[in-house]
């Protein structure tokens, strides 16, 4: 045993504390995604974590990274490693820290419409207990099943819902987090009506872990919908574009609505052309009204269209999210895009698959990375989307890829006080690193 090693062991015991060669299949291969070792072909650090640390509680989980920070071992944090691949490439790792082990439910307050639960727990497991009472959460991430709340957190990672109910900041009330020197802090609070201290959610919504370790997260609810109904329209993309136009203008309440390319059509059978998606949520009589004056918007501008409900709706959601997840192919890249909304489809024009939220402009876009001259495609579509004061983000991609280009491509101004914000919070950056802009 290593005298690293033992330094866990002594806090919260053996059991707890699995050796590097010990690890399982599935998480070995995410984690050398995110922090490649010795044994991968493109190697950036000497040699690999030493192991990977399960603590049951939030007291263990600050013991640990008290610990962690008195060594100045290098931390890299996880729940359930479905974005651990996203970002930059960590530096070099002493010990991995999976958060998934503090899962617990700590209070759902149905009158209140807030839940408070522990960020190890996975979303889908949460959405299920506040179904019971015909709550949701309004998030709509990717790899659901799989997904932590805490990780969804880290990565921003909000999805459709954004276009009636914001996204991951505007429903969370308050965390607890653990900072690097183990301390548990608490921000917020359990109530909708809270404007006690600093906004520290919006701060740790989306910085990868680099600021400390969320360990717990109160959002507000919303009541399920009696009834949905979701249009779908296909065409040409300026066609397409007037449709958006038209529906942002309207007095239609969508509860998603998202551009799709032409290549995404196809493969969920929809048509043919760029496509636009919306799902209305209400009363039956209010669904069935919007969604017949949407698609008569469709019939008018020369577009193909349809109505889906019921177990069509449920599956044909199913399907574009199956294909939007990101697939278990090393050749295959994922990006996050934002721009002005009204030059989303020119983007989707330019991707293999993708797709952008109607109202904020902001989406995701899949390539292949084998294909010839890739990286000279990334950088042309990001020069693109910059100078529609937009941006382009390489979540995950091969190492390769990530090594070549830039993958944040961050030409903003706040550089220097991210840095500082990075210092104040972790001096002596132990948590994450390299994960977040510019390195940190």
């Amino acid at each position: 045993m290593s005298s690293e090693q033992s330094y866990f062991v002594s806090v919260i015991g053996e059991e707890a504390v699995c050796l590097w060669e010990d690890v399982g299949i599935g998480l070995h291969q995410k984690i050398c995604n995110a922090i490649p070792t010795d044994s991968s072909a493109n190697a950036h650090q000497a040699k690999p974590p030493i192991c990977v640390v399960y603590p049951q509680t939030q007291a263990e989980l600050g013991a640990v990274i008290a610990v962690a920070n008195q060594k100045q071992l290098k931390v890299l944090i996880c729940g359930g490693a479905t974005k651990l691949a996203w970002g930059g490439l960590a530096g070099s790792i002493d010990v991995v820290i999976c958060t998934e082990k503090i899962n617990q439910l700590i209070e759902h307050a149905v009158g209140d419409l807030t839940v408070t639960v522990e960020a190890g727990m996975k979303f889908a497991d949460l959405q299920k207990i506040l179904a019971r009472t015909n709550q949701f959460l309004a998030i709509d991430p990717t790899t659901p099943a799989e997904a932590t709340i805490g990780g969804i957190i880290a990565t921003a990672d909000t999805g459709s819902f954004r276009q009636r109910y914001g996204s991951d900041r505007d429903q969370l009330l308050g965390i607890t987090f653990v900072r690097a020197d183990g301390e548990i802090v608490k921000a917020g609070g359990r109530v909708v009506k809270n404007v006690a201290g600093y906004d520290l959610m919006k701060l740790f919504t989306g910085s990868y872990g680099t600021l400390g370790v969320i360990t717990q997260a109160t959002f507000r609810l919303y009541p399920m919908q009696e009834s949905s109904g979701t249009v779908v329209l296909t065409g040409e993309s300026d066609l397409i574009q007037q449709a958006v136009d038209i529906l942002r203008g309207s007095a239609l309440t969508p509860t998603k609505a998202d551009l799709i390319s032409s290549q995404l059509v196809l493969q969920l059978g929809l048509g043919k052309g760029l496509g636009l998606i919306v799902r209305f949520e209400s009363i039956l009589e209010s669904v069935k009204e919007q969604s017949n004056r949407l698609l008569e918007v469709g019939e008018k501008l020369g577009l193909q269209g349809n109505i889906y409900l019921g177990t069509d709706e449920v599956n044909l959601w199913q399907g574009l999210e199956e294909q939007m997840q990101f697939p278990s192919k090393t050749s295959t890249i994922l990006c996050k895009i934002g721009v002005m909304p009204n030059v989303a489809a020119e983007v989707l024009n330019q991707a293999e698959v993708g797709l952008v939220h109607m109202s904020s402009g902001l989406g995701m876009l899949r390539f292949v990375s084998d294909k010839e001259k890739v990286e000279e495609k990334l950088e042309k579509l990001r020069l693109f989307c910059q100078e529609k004061s937009g941006f382009l983000t390489i979540l995950e991609a091969p190492i390769k890829i990530k090594q070549k280009v830039d993958v944040w491509g961050y030409a903003g101004n706040s550089l220097d006080l991210m840095r500082r914000i990075k210092q104040q919070f972790d001096p002596k950056n132990i948590l994450n690193p390299g994960r977040f802009v510019g390195g940190i």
